[in-house]
């Protein structure tokens, strides 16, 4: 089968079309002929080398979700499974491949009117989005800034919030034309990149979801109402400075607390009915998955420049 390697570190230019054998789903896993595969930021911060101190090796196959019918069952898994369309889950790699291993617990059945494309656009971003908001302790009413909106992540948190009651969403994005996207979506006030302007945005806010981190991550901060929580649910533009904390330490008397979020610190079955509950409110037209652009698997590395580039409004897919 045709798969995509990193490798070498770096650029994009790193990734490569590879041949592999079929493999074969052993106990408890089933084998999806893949007809749709997830391109997520993680998977380029993976390719860069940064993450290769975590086990990412040169070799490694990104991809963590993956969208398409099952083929094959393993021993002792239920062979009803066989013929159903799924989303699944591979881990913490292997999805950039024409046919991929998921465990049978991290499979979902597709609505009949969901697509594959939709489902990979959704899978993850929309549970990292719930699971973000519910760490910050989000509650009706609020002020919510989601910095770094324009992303798949970013997306679902603006629907969700929106959805939950949010007294004001507030965005960080690079445009004008992307704002407008984002307050069809559920935005009610349009921020630049800094966090700066916005007609008659709030002047603090009680929850920052932050999916970019990096230098100006303290400076978000200043943005929180006493008692303000921030969560970063992704490191797009890298590790914040080291000493980022003695920001909330200068506003001590204010009471915020920052925290981070990852998936993996929740249970699967709790991240299966989140996700099946949204899968359902997608197919109901209550959510929207936003697609960039499909393109062939074999084009990894330009969907990997696209994203490099901030181009991209909404999530990438690759078509095995």
């Amino acid at each position: 089968m045709k798969a995509i390697a990193i490798q070498t570190y770096g650029g994009p230019e790193g990734l490569a079309v590879v041949d592999l054998p079929v493999p074969t789903p052993a106990a408890g896993q089933v084998l999806i002929s893949a007809e749709a595969v997830g391109v997520g930021g993680v998977d380029t911060v993976i390719r860069s080398g940064a993450l290769a101190a975590y086990g990412f090796k040169e070799g490694h196959i990104p991809g963590s979700e993956v969208a398409g019918t099952i083929t094959a069952v393993g021993d002792g898994t239920d062979t009803s499974w066989i013929g159903r369309q799924v989303w699944g889950f591979t881990g913490t790699g292997g999805g950039y491949v024409e046919q991929a291993i998921a465990p049978v617990q991290e499979i979902l059945p597709l609505p009949a009117n969901l697509s594959a494309v939709d489902a990979v656009t959704l899978g993850s971003s929309g549970v990292v989005a719930h699971y973000g908001l519910a760490h910050a302790h989000f509650a009706p009413g609020e002020a919510v800034l989601v910095r770094g909106a324009a992303g798949s992540i970013g997306i679902m948190t603006v629907q969700l919030a929106a959805r939950s009651g949010a007294a004001a969403v507030a965005v960080t994005t690079s445009s004008g034309e992307r704002g407008e996207r984002l307050r069809r979506l559920g935005a009610t006030h349009v921020l630049d990149r800094s966090g700066n302007g916005g007609q008659d945005a709030p002047a603090g806010y009680d929850v920052i979801i932050d999916i970019v981190a990096g230098d100006a991550m303290p400076s978000f901060f200043d943005r929180l109402n006493p008692n303000g929580r921030m969560v970063a649910v992704g490191a797009v533009a890298g590790q914040p400075p080291a000493d980022f904390g003695t920001k909330m330490l200068a506003a001590f008397q204010k009471s915020m607390s920052f925290a981070t979020f990852s998936a993996a610190t929740v249970t699967e079955a709790d991240r299966r009915a989140v996700r099946s509950e949204q899968f359902a409110a997608a197919s109901r037209g209550e959510l929207k998955a936003v697609v960039y652009e499909v393109l062939p698997l074999d084009q990894a590395v330009l969907a990997h420049q696209k994203m490099e580039a901030g181009e991209v409004f909404g999530r990438i897919v690759l078509a095995p």
